[in-house]
């Protein structure tokens, strides 16, 4: 059963850690399964979305520490229900789908206000959600895991797989700005 010892900065550490690193990670795999940056150059995506060699795209995965701060902030009080239980995984899971990825508050893609009001087909509204499915499920099931089986070596690998998205950012940000060319000389 789950003592609730939690600091909120401990707390907050694992939840946008994992947050992060599964954004990362899933992200990754979709861009290249679902060839992103041809589906978004090429469909109704490209008035939606940005280039994939945008430097804002590139500072996406750094960036998501905004995102994992907000998560950690917003699940603080419901802590004790997430954690407290033998179901707080799917629990979770089930709060961010239905909240985040199927009801959020505008019309994204994959929502079910996306699928209402915007003019996207239906195929550009399920291709993503497999990522967002996948994504949501690992950070779900991995946050709940960490805060019932804490050890030093997740912190130690979190802080360097977060280390090196932030560097990787960086390097895109400044490949997309022109500072580093492919090739040297």
């Amino acid at each position: 059963m789950f003592k609730d010892t939690l600091t909120f900065r401990t707390f907050a550490w694992r939840v946008t850690a994992a947050h992060m690193l599964t954004y990362f990670v899933v992200g990754f795999i979709a861009f290249m399964v679902f060839d992103y940056r041809t589906l978004y150059a090429t469909t109704e995506l490209r008035h939606l979305m940005r280039s994939t060699d945008s430097a804002w795209v590139a500072a996406g995965p750094a960036l998501q520490v905004v995102r994992g701060l907000l998560f950690a902030a917003v699940l603080w009080p419901l802590r004790e229900r997430l954690l407290g239980g033998p179901q707080g995984g799917l629990t979770l899971f089930g709060l961010m789908v239905g909240l985040a990825i199927l009801g959020p508050a505008g019309p994204a893609p994959g929502s079910l206000e996306g699928m209402l009001f915007t003019t996207l087909p239906p195929g550009i509204h399920l291709v993503g959600l497999p990522e967002v499915i996948v994504q949501t499920a690992l950070f779900s099931f991995g946050v709940v895991a960490w805060c019932h089986r804490p050890a030093r070596w997740l912190n130690i690998a979190a802080g360097v797989g977060l280390a090196l998205v932030v560097v990787m950012g960086v390097l895109g940000v400044l490949a997309a700005a022109g500072k580093i060319a492919g090739g040297v000389g």
